[in-house]
């Protein structure tokens, strides 16, 4: 740059100090404006920085002028200073003679530069270390208008000089030797200076860059934003901190980023004069941040899967929150597909399928569109059956349980697609899809590990609910049958049950439990109801109670009193968790304080025995809920039945207690699923029941109906079992009751009294079976009983007969030889009746049987025909 020298003139200020006028353009860049004008200097000029002095001397070798700058650094008025001796005034005693003849040689017209110590007079110095200071003076000789010899010194603090050293020497330091890319721009936003770290970057030497801008180096949008910053700074003073910046480097197409600092720069009087850039390239760390930030969201995403997803045990509700979580955090869209044989509850052969099965679409998400998705095809709707084509990636990604990235598809919407097989045990049980739509970040390997990680998690659940659904299904199937099949019938009862599961009562899928209920027919038009629960769910409980159910059945038929049934039970259920299973139930009824519990079934009971000819039904309870008695025309109430222990714990004799039902009574047992509630308390479900009972006399069914409906908001999440019976007792024409004395006359006396009963009833089919039965009942309570005997006759949906005596001696059948005379009496009983029986009484036994009524699907054995097949 070729300089054009400033025309200068000095004048005098308003304060006495001397002003330099330049020529306008000289020091605002590297070449002056073409129509320079003159202006004053602004602040801030070099002179001032510097703080430069003058004065003169006279011919006589004493001040004859003295500036006001000089003031400022001697600390001497011109008033004093003028006829001053600089001599006698500024140097020590001991320097003074060659300070004179330093004078004498420049008054003899000589120039001098030195430094010259000087000492400030008390009390200009803030501190007295400050007083002693040194003074660089540059001496030129001059004559006075006389033509005398004079000379005129310019002086600068030393100080000053060495403090600009250092700072420049500072400021070159850093400039040159930061690591760090750093400019000096202008107010004009050009470069002023570039450190050789910014020429390394962008090319070039460092002198290369100057008179440059910003949009030089960026792209027109980060530029333009750059230097509206830029300005900022220059104009408030306020610097700018990790400024990001985007741009390229020369020759390159690979987007850089770098982190900028902005600083407004000062002259050292304070004038700002541009602004420093430091900028550093922090391209590594932001891919290092973008890498952290990605195995964060991963780590999150983890996370966020792990307490999401297989919260619930059902397929599609498991495939839902997996899209949940995934979209639109992961993706922007995403479907699951699940084989159609595994919904079916078809057992998924090991390894790995050929990809074309059937599979249905269980589960969508979308964050852009609800439109159905699909990657290859038409799109498939949620619900749909579908199957991939062989050569397809779906069907390859499920034939090789490996995933496939598939690009593009869905109409230019879709970017890039992840299709996942879900894989659980090494079983592909579906497929995953995850998708990103145009302008989103394509997929990359991390996005590709990550979705095998959620899909195998989510395989792992849906595998889960499969297990759990096929189990659960299993346990229900075994659950219902060892419920009593249909509408129950019983001699002088109006019977309506219902069952519901927990799931069923829910809406939410649950373990089976170990409710049942039964109605067990007994001899004598006699009915055994039965309601229980073993406490604890799942299929051991189930099994449990299908092994309960079966004793009590087997006790039913031995015709137990009820406590009696219920003990027999209770051992029962102590062996039931015990590796010995019945043996160690036996052990454990001898050593009840010695069971322990936690091998043992909990089970509660209540078992009754209705005798349809008195209506008086008998109740033993184990723990369970007392049943509730509604009677014509009064309010429902539970029954005071001793509650006793539970089946399982032992050591406790059962109580019973005998109520007479009027007719048109009902009444209600159930398990504890019907009445309570973690949102309740027991008594409050309990009274709710009761008030559900308001009209009795409406159908049973509408009654169960209108209880379950009524209860609805106390379902909780156990089975429900409820049993209702309407008390229709037989009526006193259909039985027929005598009294005979122990005497050989009764049998033939019986003989007469059941042919007259079934001749009355209209049953003359029967007479000749029902004569030669009732005749062999009575010979043999005439030979092995003891007492009077009783006959009785009941006709219900069966004809039964009845014989009593009071002897202990159960009757016994067996085989006769063909030599034997007698013996054959209970075989011929055997074949001629529909069943026969004996039961202990309170005093002594009876012995019955019973004959089907005639109809015409009805077949009678000739009484004839069954005593020639006896010999």
């Amino acid at each position: 740059m070729s300089e054009i020298p400033a025309k200068a003139t000095e004048s005098e200020d308003s304060s006495g100090g001397t002003r330099r006028e330049v020529a306008d353009g000289l020091f605002s860049g590297d070449a002056p404006s073409a129509d320079a004008m003159w202006q004053s200097s602004p602040p801030g000029s070099i002179y001032d920085y510097i703080k430069v002095a003058s004065f003169s001397i006279g011919p006589d070798g004493l001040v004859d002028q003295w500036s006001l700058r000089a003031e400022q650094i001697f600390g001497i008025p011109a008033e004093r200073a003028l006829g001053m001796d600089p001599i006698e005034a500024f140097i020590e005693p001991v320097r003074r003679e060659r300070g004179q003849r330093k004078m004498a040689e420049i008054l003899d017209g000589r120039e001098w530069t030195g430094v010259v110590p000087f000492r400030l007079p008390a009390g200009l110095a803030a501190d007295e270390r400050d007083r002693d200071g040194l003074a660089e003076v540059y001496v030129m000789p001059t004559r006075t208008e006389e033509g005398e010899k004079a000379a005129v010194c310019i002086v600068v603090d030393v100080r000053t000089l060495r403090r600009i050293e250092t700072d420049l020497a500072a400021s070159q330091a850093i400039f040159g030797q930061s690591p760090f890319g750093f400019l000096l721009i202008d107010p004009d936003l050009r470069v002023r200076r570039a450190n050789q770290r910014f020429a390394s970057i962008f090319g070039g030497s460092p002198d290369d860059h100057r008179g440059k801008g910003v949009h030089d180096y960026l792209p027109r949008g980060e530029a333009d934003r750059v230097a509206a910053t830029l300005r900022r700074v220059l104009e408030t003073g306020d610097s700018i901190t990790d400024m990001h910046v985007t741009g390229f480097v020369p020759g390159s197409d690979e987007r850089r980023h770098w982190s900028v600092n902005l600083y407004r720069v000062h002259s050292g009087s304070g004038r700002p004069i541009g602004v420093a850039w430091l900028g550093t390239d922090i391209t590594a760390r932001r891919a290092a941040a973008r890498e952290a930030a990605a195995a964060r969201r991963n780590l999150a995403l983890l996370n966020d899967a792990g307490a999401r997803i297989g919260n619930s045990l059902d397929l599609e509700t498991t495939a839902r929150e997996l899209l949940d979580v995934v979209v639109p955090g992961f993706c922007d869209l995403a479907t699951v597909d699940l084989y159609q044989g595994l919904l079916a509850g078809d057992e998924t052969p090991p390894g790995l399928a050929d990809g074309s099965a059937e599979v249905r679409r269980v589960a969508f998400a979308s964050a852009v569109s609800d439109a159905p998705f699909s990657v290859t095809g038409e799109p498939v709707k949620l619900g749909a059956v579908h199957h991939y084509p062989f050569n397809s990636p779906c069907a390859d990604a499920l034939r090789t349980a490996r995933p496939q990235s598939v690009p593009g598809g869905e109409g230019g919407l879709v970017q890039s697609t992840l299709a996942v097989p879900m894989v659980a045990h090494d079983t592909v049980v579906g497929l995953a899809q995850f998708a990103r739509t145009k302008g989103s970040e394509p997929f990359g390997d991390r996005d590709r590990d990550l979705a095998v990680e959620l899909a195998a998690r989510a395989a792992v659940c849906i595998d889960n609910a499969r297990l759990y659904r096929r189990e659960h299904e299993r346990a229900l199937i075994l659950q219902r049958s060892l419920l009593p099949p249909g509408d129950p019938e019983a001699s002088g009862l109006d019977i309506a049950c219902r069952y519901l599961p927990g799931n069923v009562a829910t809406g939410r899928p649950s373990e089976v439990g170990g409710d049942w209920f039964d109605v067990i027919e007994l001899p004598g038009h006699r009915t055994a109801l039965v309601v229980g629960d073993v406490m604890g769910r799942g299929l051991r409980a189930a099994v449990a109670m299908g092994e309960l159910r079966t004793a009590v059945r087997t006790l039913a038929q031995l015709d137990l009193e009820p406590a009696e049934v219920l003990s027999q039970l209770d051992e029962i259920a102590r062996g039931l968790g015990a590796p010995g299973g019945v043996q160690q139930a036996t052990r454990a009824a001898r050593r009840p304080r010695e069971a322990d519990l936690s091998e043992v079934y909990l089970a509660t009971c209540v078992y009754a025995v209705y005798d349809s000819v008195t209506r008086r039904c008998t109740f033993a309870n184990a723990g369970h809920l007392p049943p509730v008695l509604v009677e014509p025309g009064e309010p429902a109430l539970m029954l005071d039945v001793p509650p006793g222990m539970p089946l399982g714990v032992g050591g406790e004799p059962f109580e019973e207690v005998e109520v007479e039902l009027p007719e048109g009574a009902l009444l209600a047992l159930y398990t504890d699923g019907l009445v309570e509630s973690r949102d309740h308390p027991l008594d409050e479900g309990l009274q709710a029941f009761v008030n559900a009972l308001t009209d009795p006399s409406a159908p049973l069914e509408d009654v169960c109906d209108h209880v379950l409906n009524t209860l609805d908001t106390h379902h909780g999440e156990d089975d429900i079992a409820l049993l209702m019976a309407r008390v229709q007792g037989l009526p006193a024409e259909s039985v027929g009751d005598w009294t005979l004395p122990r005497e050989p006359r009764s049998v033939g006396r019986a003989r007469e009294y059941a042919r007259a009963q079934l001749l009355a009833w209209d049953l003359e089919p029967l007479v000749d079976t029902t004569e030669l039965l009732v005749s062999e009942l009575v010979t043999n309570a005439l030979r092995y009983g003891e007492g009077e005997i009783r006959l009785r006759l009941l006709l219900d949906r069966t004809l039964v007969c009845e014989v009593w005596d009071s002897g202990l001696v159960q009757p016994r059948r067996r085989r006769a030889r063909d030599t034997d005379e007698g013996g054959r009496g209970l075989q011929l009983v055997g074949l001629l009746s529909a069943a026969w029986g004996s039961r202990r009484t309170p005093r002594g036994k009876t012995v019955w049987f019973e004959l089907p009524l005639p109809g015409p699907d009805t077949t009678l054995t000739d009484p004839a025909e069954a005593l020639l097949s006896l010999f």
